[in-house]
């Protein structure tokens, strides 16, 4: 296949237990034999169903790339594989290693394709609750406005961050690490595609239909990334609201399919194929 043709794809919160999806997915190829797929998370709750949907991806795409989301770091009580937190989600990269699937604690890979050269850098972050409803300050008052609201994320009961005390400490560690590792890029290389589950900057979480739910959604400590290491793009999940967006003018892509009741109820005009293109720029 001709260079010039090679295509950064990506996709995330497949959700596959829901048969609607999982038909999606089953049908997702590349466009050409060298095409790259990023995979943004919340691909399934269940060990196997990840599994199955990874092997497929990965025996169709030249390169895979995983990040997770919270799904599949749930403990769901009628998943055989019962592991929590940590534990979990290093099962599920060495799944992904199993399958040559690239995450989020291997060497990032650069894209030379069109539109690059970007190092591309999947990340693995949390949310620390610092996206809080207006009117609260603390951790404390954004969960019990939630919950007084009764709009509270499943993460509160099938995602244990052990061995950490909570979430936002698990967030913070993996924030320092990542820091790390991204600071010690060449500031004179390729710029970045950085890609993680939640969205970077707490924009994108202000159409919310509930904004309290916005806590659940990433933290405030990447606020300022994208611009820190040069970012050509940002690709993200999560919310459910597949748009392109920019900020500091930095291109933000939201590449999730959502639950049926979500995207098959969408008008034509806001349709968007499952596979989003990153790379080369669609003009």
């Amino acid at each position: 296949m001709a260079a010039a043709s090679r295509k950064l794809l990506a996709c995330s919160d497949l959700h596959v237990r829901h048969q609607e999806n999982r038909a999606v997915v089953e049908a997702m190829r590349p466009t050409g034999d060298d095409d790259w797929l990023l995979v943004v998370g919340d691909v399934a709750e269940y060990v196997a169903e990840f599994r199955w949907a990874l092997t497929l991806l990965a025996g169709r795409f030249a390169k895979v790339i995983w990040v997770p989301g919270n799904h599949e770091l749930w403990t769901p009580n009628r998943d055989p594989v019962q592991l929590r937190g940590v534990a979990r989600y290093w099962h599920l990269v060495d799944i992904c290693r199993e399958l040559g699937v690239l995450t989020p604690e291997d060497p990032y890979p650069t894209w030379d394709g069109p539109g690059g050269p970007v190092v591309v850098a999947p990340m693995f972050l949390l949310y620390d609750y610092t996206f809080r409803p207006q009117g609260t300050s603390t951790k404390a008052e954004a969960l019990a406005y939630a919950y007084s609201t009764g709009v509270v994320c499943s993460d509160e009961h099938l995602l244990h961050p052990d061995p950490f005390p909570a979430i936002d400490d698990w967030c913070r560690s993996r924030v320092a690490l990542t820091e790390q590792r991204l600071e010690a890029l060449d500031p004179a290389g390729p710029p970045t595609l950085l890609v993680n589950h939640f969205p970077l900057v707490r924009e994108p979480t202000r159409v919310l239909r509930y904004p309290e739910f916005a806590q659940w959604c990433g933290t405030e400590l990447t606020a300022d990334w994208h611009l820190r290491f040069r970012a050509a793009a940002a690709v993200y999940g999560h919310l459910h609201i597949p748009r392109t967006t920019s900020y500091d003018g930095v291109r933000f892509e939201e590449v999730s399919l959502g639950y049926p009741r979500e995207w098959t109820r969408r008008p034509a005009h806001y349709q968007r194929p499952p596979l989003r293109q990153i790379l080369p720029v669609e003009a």
